[in-house]
């Protein structure tokens, strides 16, 4: 079947503004927009810029906007798709060039809620293994799916609007390890997103939700992640 595709473009050598460009491929109704955008650059326009690795829903690095909706490339199968197929890069990072974003200020979010285990000083070298009973590892384990896709935070109109926010995927990386029984570190990264540029800073809008396409209760960790901040200041 033909499938027509309308792609953003944008080379910020020799294009003024960003401007859509449309295309035909052949393609079955079982393959994935990202085989489309293959065809695309391989037949057609050999300078299409975009990001893509595994192409299993894994990596996370295909996150664009598909038909207005946040998604992986990778996962949405051309038949589910109404043509012609919208394709653009994922909103309120710059666009480096094409389908291409800069994902820095993402990453700066990411790594403000110091996103890694945080264990006693004293405890360099413990006895023993740090043991986690099956309803402790429950507690987080939602939230340990996240594979910093940016679709999440990037559909998220509070980021749009105020680039000091961490985001989504912040805050969901900062809950994975907030109550994980085996961190100490709870109580400085409530802190961290309890100042103006954190957790407070979020509407409840549930973009976030229906952007995860890993299914992540996103707005449901943020409540939690809230309420145990409200809770550490009491």
């Amino acid at each position: 079947m033909d499938v027509q595709l309308s792609v953003l473009k944008y080379n910020p050598e020799t294009d003024k503004e960003p401007h859509f460009e449309d295309f035909t491929v052949e393609a079955d109704p079982m393959e994935r927009l990202l085989d489309c955008l293959h065809k695309i650059k391989w037949q057609h326009d050999s300078g299409l810029a975009l990001r893509r690795s595994c192409a299993h829903g894994i990596c996370g690095s295909d996150a664009m906007v598909i038909n207005g909706v946040n998604m992986l490339a990778c996962k949405v199968l051309v038949k589910d798709l109404k043509q012609p197929i919208r394709v653009e890069p994922i909103r309120g990072l710059p666009v480096l060039r094409d389908l291409i974003v800069d994902m820095e200020p993402f990453f700066a979010g990411y790594l403000a809620v110091k996103p890694w285990l945080i264990t006693d000083d004293r405890q360099h070298d413990p006895e023993r293994e740090r043991i986690q009973s099956p309803e402790e590892r429950e507690r987080f384990d939602d939230t340990t799916k996240c594979i910093l896709c940016a679709a999440c935070t990037t559909s998220c109109p509070i980021f749009w609007a105020d680039k000091e926010y961490v985001g989504p995927a912040a805050i969901v990386n900062a809950h994975r390890f907030i109550f994980d029984s085996r961190d100490d570190g709870g109580a400085e990264r409530l802190e961290i997103l309890s100042s103006r540029s954190g957790v407070f800073k979020c509407r409840t809008a549930f973009n976030c939700t229906a952007a995860c396409p890993r299914g992540i209760k996103v707005t449901q960790a943020i409540q939690e992640v809230k309420r145990a901040a409200l809770f550490d200041s009491l």
